[in-house]
Protein backbone atom coordinates (compact mmCIF):
# COMPACT_ATOMS: atom_id res chain seq x y z
CA UNK A 1 0.00 0.00 0.00
CA UNK A 2 1.62 3.49 -1.02
CA UNK A 3 2.54 5.49 2.15
CA UNK A 4 3.47 8.82 2.91
CA UNK A 5 6.51 10.81 3.49
CA UNK A 6 7.51 13.83 4.72
CA UNK A 7 9.96 15.89 7.11
CA UNK A 8 9.68 14.54 10.65
CA UNK A 9 7.67 11.52 10.08
CA UNK A 10 10.05 9.28 11.27
CA UNK A 11 10.24 11.13 14.70
CA UNK A 12 6.37 11.32 15.25
CA UNK A 13 6.23 8.20 14.67
CA UNK A 14 8.07 6.67 17.82
CA UNK A 15 7.27 10.14 20.14
CA UNK A 16 7.61 9.98 23.71
CA UNK A 17 4.35 10.85 25.20
CA UNK A 18 4.31 11.05 28.67
CA UNK A 19 1.55 9.59 30.66
CA UNK A 20 0.05 12.82 33.12
CA UNK A 21 -3.17 12.39 35.73
CA UNK A 22 -5.74 14.46 35.08
CA UNK A 23 -7.10 17.06 37.66
CA UNK A 24 -10.46 17.66 38.72
CA UNK A 25 -10.77 22.06 39.08
CA UNK A 26 -14.62 21.79 40.03
CA UNK A 27 -18.07 19.96 38.82
CA UNK A 28 -21.44 20.58 37.64
CA UNK A 29 -23.76 18.15 38.69
CA UNK A 30 -23.32 14.67 38.71
CA UNK A 31 -21.41 13.49 35.48
CA UNK A 32 -19.43 11.01 34.06
CA UNK A 33 -18.79 13.82 31.12
CA UNK A 34 -15.22 15.48 30.82
CA UNK A 35 -14.04 18.87 29.48
CA UNK A 36 -10.64 18.85 29.87
CA UNK A 37 -8.69 22.13 29.08
CA UNK A 38 -5.10 20.68 28.25
CA UNK A 39 -3.03 20.07 25.14
CA UNK A 40 -4.92 17.52 22.94
CA UNK A 41 -1.84 14.94 22.86
CA UNK A 42 -0.86 14.72 26.58
CA UNK A 43 -4.96 14.22 27.48
CA UNK A 44 -5.64 11.69 24.85
CA UNK A 45 -2.25 9.96 26.81
CA UNK A 46 -4.08 10.27 29.80
CA UNK A 47 -7.48 9.26 28.83
CA UNK A 48 -5.23 5.58 28.53
CA UNK A 49 -6.12 3.09 29.98
CA UNK A 50 -9.56 4.06 31.15
CA UNK A 51 -11.25 4.52 27.63
CA UNK A 52 -9.03 2.34 25.62
CA UNK A 53 -11.51 0.81 23.27
CA UNK A 54 -14.12 2.08 24.95
CA UNK A 55 -15.01 5.14 22.64
CA UNK A 56 -18.11 4.49 20.32
CA UNK A 57 -17.46 7.69 17.98
CA UNK A 58 -14.82 10.17 17.58
CA UNK A 59 -15.37 13.61 15.74
CA UNK A 60 -12.56 15.87 15.02
CA UNK A 61 -12.39 19.38 13.33
CA UNK A 62 -8.31 19.99 13.14
CA UNK A 63 -6.83 23.16 11.57
CA UNK A 64 -7.45 23.12 8.33
CA UNK A 65 -4.12 24.68 7.44
CA UNK A 66 -5.58 27.09 5.39
CA UNK A 67 -2.94 29.88 6.71
CA UNK A 68 -5.15 31.96 8.06
CA UNK A 69 -5.48 30.05 11.22
CA UNK A 70 -2.84 31.04 13.45
CA UNK A 71 -2.03 28.01 14.74
CA UNK A 72 1.00 26.82 16.21
CA UNK A 73 3.41 23.19 16.17
CA UNK A 74 4.40 22.56 19.69
CA UNK A 75 5.22 19.36 20.07
CA UNK A 76 7.93 17.90 22.11
CA UNK A 77 10.04 16.14 19.21
CA UNK A 78 13.69 15.93 19.98
CA UNK A 79 14.62 16.72 16.30
CA UNK A 80 16.71 19.88 15.53
CA UNK A 81 14.32 20.67 12.94
CA UNK A 82 11.62 20.28 14.21
CA UNK A 83 12.52 22.24 17.34
CA UNK A 84 12.62 25.28 14.84
CA UNK A 85 9.14 25.35 14.09
CA UNK A 86 8.08 25.43 17.86
CA UNK A 87 6.62 28.67 18.85
CA UNK A 88 6.15 29.44 14.57
CA UNK A 89 2.91 30.47 13.35
CA UNK A 90 2.00 28.12 11.15
CA UNK A 91 2.37 30.25 7.38
CA UNK A 92 0.65 30.24 4.34
CA UNK A 93 0.96 28.45 1.06
CA UNK A 94 4.26 29.53 -0.57
CA UNK A 95 5.10 31.45 2.20
CA UNK A 96 6.19 28.22 5.02
CA UNK A 97 7.16 25.42 2.85
CA UNK A 98 6.95 23.07 5.64
CA UNK A 99 2.94 23.95 6.55
CA UNK A 100 1.96 20.41 4.97
CA UNK A 101 4.60 18.63 7.17
CA UNK A 102 4.24 20.85 10.66
CA UNK A 103 0.39 19.89 10.00
CA UNK A 104 1.37 16.00 9.04
CA UNK A 105 3.64 15.99 12.09
CA UNK A 106 1.06 17.11 14.73
CA UNK A 107 -2.18 15.29 12.76
CA UNK A 108 -0.20 11.86 12.99
CA UNK A 109 0.11 11.26 16.67
CA UNK A 110 -2.96 12.02 18.30
CA UNK A 111 -4.59 10.26 15.23
CA UNK A 112 -2.55 7.15 16.32
CA UNK A 113 -3.79 7.50 20.03
CA UNK A 114 -7.53 8.20 18.63
CA UNK A 115 -7.42 4.79 16.94
CA UNK A 116 -6.52 3.40 20.25
CA UNK A 117 -9.16 5.05 21.90
CA UNK A 118 -12.01 3.80 19.66
CA UNK A 119 -14.17 0.90 19.83
CA UNK A 120 -13.92 -1.55 17.72
CA UNK A 121 -17.19 -1.19 16.06
CA UNK A 122 -16.83 2.52 16.65
CA UNK A 123 -16.02 5.29 13.77
CA UNK A 124 -13.98 8.51 13.91
CA UNK A 125 -15.46 11.43 11.32
CA UNK A 126 -12.66 14.11 10.28
CA UNK A 127 -14.14 17.37 9.21
CA UNK A 128 -11.59 18.91 6.50
CA UNK A 129 -11.16 20.98 3.15
CA UNK A 130 -8.71 20.67 0.12
CA UNK A 131 -5.99 22.06 1.63
CA UNK A 132 -5.22 19.20 3.67
CA UNK A 133 -7.82 16.25 2.15
CA UNK A 134 -5.33 14.40 0.30
CA UNK A 135 -2.76 14.07 3.03
CA UNK A 136 -5.09 13.53 5.50
CA UNK A 137 -6.57 9.96 3.57
CA UNK A 138 -3.02 8.93 3.36
CA UNK A 139 -2.23 9.04 6.88
CA UNK A 140 -5.64 7.53 7.66
CA UNK A 141 -5.19 4.72 5.38
CA UNK A 142 -1.89 4.40 7.28
CA UNK A 143 -3.20 4.56 10.86
CA UNK A 144 -6.85 2.93 10.35
CA UNK A 145 -6.30 0.57 7.26
CA UNK A 146 -7.11 1.47 3.78
CA UNK A 147 -9.73 -1.52 4.26
CA UNK A 148 -11.66 0.29 7.31
CA UNK A 149 -12.39 3.52 4.94
CA UNK A 150 -16.27 3.88 5.17
CA UNK A 151 -16.73 6.94 3.08
CA UNK A 152 -15.86 10.74 2.25
CA UNK A 153 -18.98 13.09 2.47
CA UNK A 154 -18.96 16.45 0.57
CA UNK A 155 -20.44 19.20 2.73
CA UNK A 156 -21.84 22.64 1.86
CA UNK A 157 -19.98 25.40 3.14
CA UNK A 158 -21.35 27.71 5.46
CA UNK A 159 -19.79 30.40 3.25
CA UNK A 160 -15.93 31.44 1.64
CA UNK A 161 -16.72 30.81 -1.90
CA UNK A 162 -15.76 33.89 -3.08
CA UNK A 163 -12.15 33.55 -1.42
CA UNK A 164 -11.83 30.99 -3.99
CA UNK A 165 -9.51 31.86 -6.85
CA UNK A 166 -10.94 30.26 -9.72
CA UNK A 167 -13.95 28.21 -8.78
CA UNK A 168 -16.99 28.80 -6.34
CA UNK A 169 -15.66 26.38 -3.58
CA UNK A 170 -18.96 25.43 -2.10
CA UNK A 171 -18.11 22.15 -0.40
CA UNK A 172 -15.69 20.69 2.44
CA UNK A 173 -15.38 17.16 3.69
CA UNK A 174 -16.10 14.94 6.43
CA UNK A 175 -13.58 11.84 6.28
CA UNK A 176 -14.61 8.97 8.12
CA UNK A 177 -13.30 5.48 9.06
CA UNK A 178 -13.68 2.52 11.36
CA UNK A 179 -11.89 0.92 14.00
CA UNK A 180 -12.64 -2.39 12.06
CA UNK A 181 -15.28 -1.99 9.08
CA UNK A 182 -16.66 -5.40 9.87
CA UNK A 183 -18.26 -4.63 12.95
CA UNK A 184 -19.23 -1.57 12.00
CA UNK A 185 -22.60 -0.97 11.05
CA UNK A 186 -23.79 2.79 9.92
CA UNK A 187 -27.11 4.10 10.33
CA UNK A 188 -29.72 4.77 8.12
CA UNK A 189 -32.17 7.56 7.59
CA UNK A 190 -35.52 7.55 8.32
CA UNK A 191 -37.75 7.21 5.32
CA UNK A 192 -41.13 5.55 4.50
CA UNK A 193 -41.59 3.13 1.35
CA UNK A 194 -40.09 0.11 2.88
CA UNK A 195 -41.81 -3.00 3.74
CA UNK A 196 -40.94 -5.00 7.66
CA UNK A 197 -43.18 -7.78 7.07
CA UNK A 198 -42.67 -9.99 10.08
CA UNK A 199 -43.09 -9.44 13.96
CA UNK A 200 -41.00 -10.34 16.90
CA UNK A 201 -42.86 -10.94 19.59
CA UNK A 202 -40.36 -10.70 21.87
CA UNK A 203 -39.78 -7.19 21.49
CA UNK A 204 -42.57 -6.05 19.71
CA UNK A 205 -41.28 -5.10 16.84
CA UNK A 206 -41.57 -5.00 13.28
CA UNK A 207 -38.42 -6.43 11.01
CA UNK A 208 -36.96 -7.65 7.44
CA UNK A 209 -34.86 -10.13 6.58
CA UNK A 210 -31.61 -9.88 4.22
CA UNK A 211 -29.45 -12.87 3.44
CA UNK A 212 -26.41 -12.86 5.62
CA UNK A 213 -24.37 -14.81 3.15
CA UNK A 214 -22.69 -12.64 1.07
CA UNK A 215 -23.82 -12.33 -2.81
CA UNK A 216 -22.28 -10.53 -6.02
CA UNK A 217 -18.93 -9.45 -6.07
CA UNK A 218 -16.54 -10.45 -3.94
CA UNK A 219 -18.79 -13.39 -2.45
CA UNK A 220 -16.32 -16.34 -2.56
CA UNK A 221 -14.42 -17.66 -0.26
CA UNK A 222 -11.24 -17.08 -2.16
CA UNK A 223 -12.03 -13.54 -2.43
CA UNK A 224 -12.70 -13.25 1.23
CA UNK A 225 -10.78 -16.34 3.28
CA UNK A 226 -11.22 -14.62 6.36
CA UNK A 227 -14.91 -14.99 6.25
CA UNK A 228 -15.42 -18.58 5.55
CA UNK A 229 -15.79 -20.08 8.75
CA UNK A 230 -18.81 -22.08 10.19
CA UNK A 231 -21.73 -21.59 12.64
CA UNK A 232 -24.61 -23.11 14.52
CA UNK A 233 -27.15 -24.14 13.05
CA UNK A 234 -30.39 -24.77 15.20
CA UNK A 235 -30.33 -28.48 15.22
CA UNK A 236 -26.81 -27.84 16.42
CA UNK A 237 -24.99 -29.18 12.74
CA UNK A 238 -22.58 -26.60 11.06
CA UNK A 239 -23.62 -24.11 8.66
CA UNK A 240 -20.81 -22.64 6.35
CA UNK A 241 -21.74 -19.71 3.62
CA UNK A 242 -22.13 -21.82 0.33
CA UNK A 243 -22.79 -20.06 -2.81
CA UNK A 244 -23.79 -24.08 -3.84
CA UNK A 245 -23.24 -27.42 -2.66
CA UNK A 246 -19.71 -27.38 -4.42
CA UNK A 247 -18.65 -23.81 -4.34
CA UNK A 248 -17.85 -22.04 -1.07
CA UNK A 249 -18.81 -18.75 -0.19
CA UNK A 250 -18.20 -16.11 2.69
CA UNK A 251 -20.35 -14.20 5.13
CA UNK A 252 -21.03 -10.63 5.42
CA UNK A 253 -19.62 -10.10 8.98
CA UNK A 254 -16.38 -10.97 11.06
CA UNK A 255 -16.58 -13.58 13.54
CA UNK A 256 -16.79 -11.08 16.61
CA UNK A 257 -19.41 -9.52 14.62
CA UNK A 258 -21.00 -12.61 13.72
CA UNK A 259 -21.19 -13.77 17.72
CA UNK A 260 -22.60 -10.97 18.67
CA UNK A 261 -25.32 -11.05 16.43
CA UNK A 262 -26.08 -14.73 17.73
CA UNK A 263 -25.90 -13.85 21.33
CA UNK A 264 -28.73 -11.14 20.59
CA UNK A 265 -30.53 -13.55 18.67
CA UNK A 266 -30.82 -11.20 15.77
CA UNK A 267 -30.14 -13.84 13.15
CA UNK A 268 -32.97 -15.93 11.37
CA UNK A 269 -32.66 -19.95 10.62
CA UNK A 270 -35.07 -20.93 7.72
CA UNK A 271 -34.93 -24.59 6.08
CA UNK A 272 -35.07 -24.75 2.30
CA UNK A 273 -34.99 -28.06 0.46
CA UNK A 274 -33.53 -29.80 3.52
CA UNK A 275 -30.95 -27.02 4.10
CA UNK A 276 -30.29 -24.14 6.75
CA UNK A 277 -30.54 -20.88 5.45
CA UNK A 278 -28.99 -17.47 7.89
CA UNK A 279 -30.79 -14.20 7.38
CA UNK A 280 -30.23 -11.08 9.24
CA UNK A 281 -32.75 -9.48 11.12
CA UNK A 282 -33.30 -5.93 10.08
CA UNK A 283 -35.89 -4.07 12.85
CA UNK A 284 -37.83 -1.23 11.45
CA UNK A 285 -36.28 1.71 13.32
CA UNK A 286 -38.59 4.04 15.10
CA UNK A 287 -40.64 6.40 13.96
CA UNK A 288 -40.53 5.69 10.16
CA UNK A 289 -37.82 2.79 8.07
CA UNK A 290 -34.31 3.15 7.05
CA UNK A 291 -32.23 3.74 4.46
CA UNK A 292 -28.30 4.42 3.82
CA UNK A 293 -27.27 7.95 4.04
CA UNK A 294 -25.82 9.67 1.02
CA UNK A 295 -22.25 10.69 1.04
CA UNK A 296 -23.73 14.25 -0.39
CA UNK A 297 -24.93 16.79 1.53
CA UNK A 298 -24.90 19.66 -0.38
CA UNK A 299 -28.60 20.40 -0.10
CA UNK A 300 -28.56 20.43 3.47
CA UNK A 301 -28.75 23.27 5.56
CA UNK A 302 -26.06 23.18 8.49
CA UNK A 303 -26.32 26.73 10.57
CA UNK A 304 -23.20 26.99 12.14
CA UNK A 305 -23.47 29.95 13.90
CA UNK A 306 -27.64 30.19 15.46
CA UNK A 307 -27.07 27.46 18.69
CA UNK A 308 -24.41 29.46 20.04
CA UNK A 309 -25.29 32.80 19.78
CA UNK A 310 -28.32 32.65 20.86
CA UNK A 311 -27.02 30.92 24.75
CA UNK A 312 -24.36 33.77 24.83
CA UNK A 313 -26.91 36.53 23.32
CA UNK A 314 -23.89 37.75 21.27
CA UNK A 315 -21.17 36.37 19.01
CA UNK A 316 -18.28 34.69 20.71
CA UNK A 317 -16.99 32.41 18.46
CA UNK A 318 -15.90 32.13 14.72
CA UNK A 319 -17.02 29.32 12.72
CA UNK A 320 -18.78 26.95 15.24
CA UNK A 321 -19.81 23.59 13.65
CA UNK A 322 -23.34 23.04 13.66
CA UNK A 323 -24.96 20.85 16.15
CA UNK A 324 -27.45 19.28 13.21
CA UNK A 325 -24.17 18.24 11.46
CA UNK A 326 -22.98 16.73 14.90
CA UNK A 327 -26.30 15.29 15.63
CA UNK A 328 -26.41 13.46 11.53
CA UNK A 329 -22.82 12.31 12.45
CA UNK A 330 -23.73 10.62 15.63
CA UNK A 331 -26.97 9.26 14.41
CA UNK A 332 -24.85 7.61 11.41
CA UNK A 333 -22.45 6.20 13.60
CA UNK A 334 -25.42 4.47 15.59
CA UNK A 335 -24.31 5.87 18.56
CA UNK A 336 -26.40 3.99 21.52
CA UNK A 337 -27.63 5.22 24.05
CA UNK A 338 -24.73 4.43 26.36
CA UNK A 339 -21.98 5.48 23.92
CA UNK A 340 -19.33 7.33 24.99
CA UNK A 341 -18.57 10.57 22.29
CA UNK A 342 -15.10 11.94 22.15
CA UNK A 343 -14.28 15.57 20.67
CA UNK A 344 -10.47 16.49 21.09
CA UNK A 345 -10.64 19.48 19.04
CA UNK A 346 -13.82 20.75 21.15
CA UNK A 347 -13.78 24.51 19.56
CA UNK A 348 -17.11 26.08 21.44
CA UNK A 349 -18.63 22.82 23.00
CA UNK A 350 -20.97 21.91 19.56
CA UNK A 351 -19.76 18.35 19.87
CA UNK A 352 -21.35 18.33 23.75
CA UNK A 353 -24.19 20.32 22.46
CA UNK A 354 -25.14 17.43 19.82
CA UNK A 355 -24.70 15.04 22.76
CA UNK A 356 -27.12 16.45 25.02
CA UNK A 357 -29.95 17.51 22.30
CA UNK A 358 -30.07 13.52 21.77
CA UNK A 359 -30.36 12.45 24.74
CA UNK A 360 -33.16 14.29 25.50
CA UNK A 361 -34.80 13.08 22.46
CA UNK A 362 -34.37 9.73 23.21
CA UNK A 363 -33.52 9.46 26.99
CA UNK A 364 -30.47 8.08 26.16
CA UNK A 365 -27.34 8.51 28.90
CA UNK A 366 -25.04 9.07 25.88
CA UNK A 367 -21.24 10.76 27.45
CA UNK A 368 -18.87 13.43 26.08
CA UNK A 369 -15.16 13.94 26.58
CA UNK A 370 -14.37 17.37 25.26
CA UNK A 371 -10.72 18.68 24.94
CA UNK A 372 -9.11 21.76 24.23
CA UNK A 373 -6.40 24.24 24.32
CA UNK A 374 -7.46 27.16 23.84
CA UNK A 375 -8.08 29.92 26.67
CA UNK A 376 -11.95 29.72 25.73
CA UNK A 377 -11.89 25.99 26.75
CA UNK A 378 -13.93 27.01 30.45
CA UNK A 379 -15.39 30.50 29.39
CA UNK A 380 -16.63 29.59 26.21
CA UNK A 381 -16.80 25.54 25.59
CA UNK A 382 -17.92 24.63 29.31
CA UNK A 383 -19.66 27.27 30.18
CA UNK A 384 -21.99 26.52 26.83
CA UNK A 385 -22.91 23.42 28.23
CA UNK A 386 -23.33 24.56 31.29
CA UNK A 387 -25.74 26.97 30.16
CA UNK A 388 -27.70 24.17 28.08
CA UNK A 389 -28.29 21.95 31.10
CA UNK A 390 -25.57 20.28 30.41
CA UNK A 391 -23.47 18.27 33.72
CA UNK A 392 -19.86 17.77 33.31
CA UNK A 393 -16.47 17.60 35.44
CA UNK A 394 -13.87 20.35 34.23
CA UNK A 395 -10.16 18.75 34.01
CA UNK A 396 -6.59 20.17 33.63
CA UNK A 397 -3.00 18.40 33.10
CA UNK A 398 -1.90 17.61 36.46
CA UNK A 399 1.67 15.89 37.15
CA UNK A 400 3.38 12.94 35.21
CA UNK A 401 3.64 9.37 36.29
CA UNK A 402 7.15 8.90 35.74
CA UNK A 403 9.97 11.70 36.46
CA UNK A 404 12.79 12.57 33.96
CA UNK A 405 14.87 9.09 35.35
CA UNK A 406 12.03 7.11 34.87
CA UNK A 407 10.95 6.72 38.26
CA UNK A 408 7.38 7.05 39.97
CA UNK A 409 7.25 10.91 40.36
CA UNK A 410 7.44 11.69 43.65
CA UNK A 411 4.93 15.02 43.43
CA UNK A 412 2.36 12.42 41.97
CA UNK A 413 -0.34 12.04 44.21
CA UNK A 414 0.14 8.24 45.48
CA UNK A 415 -3.82 7.74 45.36
CA UNK A 416 -3.99 8.27 41.78
CA UNK A 417 -1.14 5.89 41.54
CA UNK A 418 -2.86 3.04 43.04
CA UNK A 419 -5.67 3.81 40.44
CA UNK A 420 -3.78 4.02 37.38
CA UNK A 421 -2.07 0.51 38.25
CA UNK A 422 -5.37 -1.22 39.70
CA UNK A 423 -7.53 -0.02 36.70
CA UNK A 424 -5.03 -1.28 34.32
CA UNK A 425 -4.91 -4.57 36.40
CA UNK A 426 -8.25 -5.01 36.70
CA UNK A 427 -10.52 -2.30 34.61
CA UNK A 428 -11.88 -1.09 37.95
CA UNK A 429 -11.72 1.93 39.81
CA UNK A 430 -9.53 1.87 42.91
CA UNK A 431 -11.57 2.39 46.55
CA UNK A 432 -8.78 3.26 49.25
CA UNK A 433 -8.78 -0.12 51.64
CA UNK A 434 -8.39 0.57 55.52
CA UNK A 435 -5.92 -1.47 55.13
CA UNK A 436 -2.43 -0.18 54.52
CA UNK A 437 -1.43 -0.84 50.75
CA UNK A 438 -4.04 -2.80 49.55
CA UNK A 439 -5.46 -1.76 46.30
CA UNK A 440 -8.36 -3.89 46.52
CA UNK A 441 -9.13 -7.49 45.65
CA UNK A 442 -10.73 -8.79 42.40
CA UNK A 443 -11.75 -12.09 41.18
CA UNK A 444 -10.05 -13.95 44.61
CA UNK A 445 -6.85 -11.87 43.62
CA UNK A 446 -5.59 -9.54 46.40
CA UNK A 447 -3.27 -6.26 44.93
CA UNK A 448 -1.17 -4.63 46.74
CA UNK A 449 1.47 -1.85 46.65
CA UNK A 450 4.80 -0.82 48.67
CA UNK A 451 6.29 1.55 48.08
CA UNK A 452 9.75 2.40 48.47
CA UNK A 453 10.04 -1.07 49.83
CA UNK A 454 11.19 -5.01 48.55
CA UNK A 455 8.92 -8.19 48.84
CA UNK A 456 10.64 -10.08 51.77
CA UNK A 457 8.81 -11.67 54.98
CA UNK A 458 8.72 -8.47 56.99
CA UNK A 459 6.18 -7.41 53.87
CA UNK A 460 4.28 -10.70 53.86
CA UNK A 461 3.56 -9.88 57.80
CA UNK A 462 2.23 -6.54 56.85
CA UNK A 463 -0.50 -8.27 54.50
CA UNK A 464 -3.85 -8.74 56.52
CA UNK A 465 -6.32 -9.50 53.60
CA UNK A 466 -6.71 -13.41 52.83
CA UNK A 467 -6.97 -14.77 49.01
CA UNK A 468 -6.17 -17.34 46.95
CA UNK A 469 -3.59 -15.18 44.68
CA UNK A 470 -1.87 -12.54 45.33
CA UNK A 471 -0.42 -9.55 43.28
CA UNK A 472 2.36 -7.16 44.91
CA UNK A 473 4.07 -4.39 43.34
CA UNK A 474 7.62 -3.63 45.09
CA UNK A 475 11.17 -2.36 44.39
CA UNK A 476 12.68 -5.55 44.89
CA UNK A 477 12.10 -9.16 45.20
CA UNK A 478 14.00 -11.31 48.52
CA UNK A 479 12.06 -14.40 47.99
CA UNK A 480 12.97 -17.28 45.66
CA UNK A 481 11.20 -18.51 42.62
CA UNK A 482 9.67 -21.63 44.69
CA UNK A 483 8.53 -19.09 47.96
CA UNK A 484 6.88 -16.68 44.99
CA UNK A 485 4.62 -19.99 43.78
CA UNK A 486 4.12 -22.10 47.39
CA UNK A 487 2.57 -18.71 48.01
CA UNK A 488 0.31 -17.82 45.16
CA UNK A 489 2.55 -14.54 44.79
CA UNK A 490 3.29 -12.58 41.46
CA UNK A 491 5.90 -9.81 42.02
CA UNK A 492 5.67 -6.73 39.81
CA UNK A 493 8.25 -4.52 40.10
CA UNK A 494 8.00 -0.84 40.72
CA UNK A 495 8.51 0.65 38.13
CA UNK A 496 9.84 -1.04 35.68
CA UNK A 497 6.23 -3.38 35.40
CA UNK A 498 4.31 0.07 35.24
CA UNK A 499 5.96 0.62 32.72
CA UNK A 500 4.73 -1.92 30.45
CA UNK A 501 1.42 -0.23 30.22
CA UNK A 502 3.46 1.32 26.72
CA UNK A 503 6.53 3.00 28.68
CA UNK A 504 10.07 3.54 28.02
CA UNK A 505 13.27 2.95 30.44
CA UNK A 506 13.46 7.06 30.46
CA UNK A 507 9.85 6.88 32.52
CA UNK A 508 8.23 8.27 29.00
CA UNK A 509 4.77 6.40 27.83
CA UNK A 510 5.61 5.40 24.00
CA UNK A 511 3.45 6.51 21.00
CA UNK A 512 1.19 2.98 21.05
CA UNK A 513 1.76 1.49 17.68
Amino acid sequence: MPTLNWLGRNKVENLKVPFHFLNEKYSVGNSQNKIIHADNLLALKSLLPRYENKIKCIYIDPPYNTGNEGWIYNDNVNDPQLKKWLGQVVGKEGEDLTRHDKWLCMMFPRLKLLHRLLRDDGAIFISIDDNEQANLKLICDDIFGASNFLAEFAIKRSGGRQDSKYFAIVNEYLICYAKNAENFVAGKDIKAGENFPKFDEKIGRNYKTQLLRKWGSNSRRIDRPNLFYSIPAPDGTELFPMLSENEEGCWRWGKNKMQAALDENLIEFVKKNGAWVAYEKIYQPEGGEGTKKFTTWIDENFSNADSINEIFGEKVFDYPKSVGLIEKILRMCNADKNSIVLDSFAGSGTTAHAVQNLNAADGGSRRFILIELNDYAENITAERVRRIGGEFSFYEIGERLFDDDGFLNENAPLEKIFDYVYFSETGKDYVPTAEKNLLGVNDDTAYYFFNGESLSWSTLAQIQTRAKNYVIYAEACNLSEGELSKYKITFKNIPADIRRYGGDKNGAELLPT
